[in-house]
């Protein structure tokens, strides 16, 4: 079983990642590095292991919970980890088509910006909720 240590050091690496692509990504030239590319996709794997981390061992908990709003939280995260899973997918398959040779296909760099930022600024979003609102919450249950 995962711990809260180990679920916030994939948060603490999930963060560092973001912050140091969301800085290389900006300049064009750094996109077509193979180093870049190792990086974005090695944030890409974390995101989705952390994840599931996260989808098989915090809901149980709450879904056998009598109290309905603890029921909720864990269907709105759960929900929510749908959804990001579902946009990650997206990214991936329109700027990582070849995913597997650690290459991105960047053609609108500006394009490629927006929608990076958006995808970090969700996963980071996601981080917070979980350490405020969803580690919490399993605690308290415990």
């Amino acid at each position: 079983m995962l711990t809260y240590k180990d679920l916030n050091e994939q948060n603490h690496r999930i963060t560092e990642l973001s912050n140091v692509l969301r800085y290389l990504l900006k300049d064009r030239a750094m996109c077509d590095t193979g180093s870049c590319c190792d990086l974005f996709n090695n944030y890409v794997t974390l995101v989705k292991e952390h994840m599931d981390a996260v989808d098989k061992n915090m809901y149980s908990d709450l879904l056998a919970s009598p109290d309905e709003k603890v029921n909720n939280v864990a269907k709105n995260f759960m929900s929510g980890s749908v959804e990001v899973k579902k946009i990650l997918h997206k990214f991936t398959k329109r700027w990582c088509p070849s995913h597997t040779n650690s290459e991105l296909k960047i053609k609108d760099h500006e394009s490629f910006l927006r929608s990076t930022d958006e995808l970090f600024d969700l996963v980071l979003q996601r981080i917070l909720d979980e350490t405020e609102h969803l580690y919490p919450l399993v605690r308290s249950l415990s």
